[in-house]
């Protein structure tokens, strides 16, 4: 069964590590990293790399939130009711890489 880590997206597989980051943090929280990633046999960059993207993946998601009045609310539920037939427009949108995946 898939866990919610396994559902996020993953980093696309060749891409190329040209920026560092360094990040200070205590012996206890670094130790805490080093046991996770040798359980998924990740080194410590690939931890947080994957920890740090899928977290800001979720962050940049969570922020698309809209505030409707019921009228409104009841309407953009109709429209989602009512999806439009498939068509050539429709057909190249879902084609696109999401974003987080470029």
């Amino acid at each position: 069964m898939p866990t919610e880590a396994s559902k996020q997206p993953a980093a696309p597989a060749r891409e190329r590590h040209d920026s560092t980051v360094n990040v200070r943090m205590s012996t206890t929280t670094r130790n805490l990293i080093d046991t996770a990633a040798s359980l998924l046999g990740k080194t410590r960059s690939e931890f947080i790399t994957e920890s740090a993207r899928n977290h800001a993946v979720d962050i940049l998601l969570d922020q698309r939130l809209f505030v409707l009045d019921e009228k409104d609310f009841a309407e953009f539920e109709a429209a989602l009711d009512r999806p439009p037939p498939p068509n050539d427009e429709l057909r190249a949108l879902l084609k696109k890489k999401p974003l987080w995946e470029r």
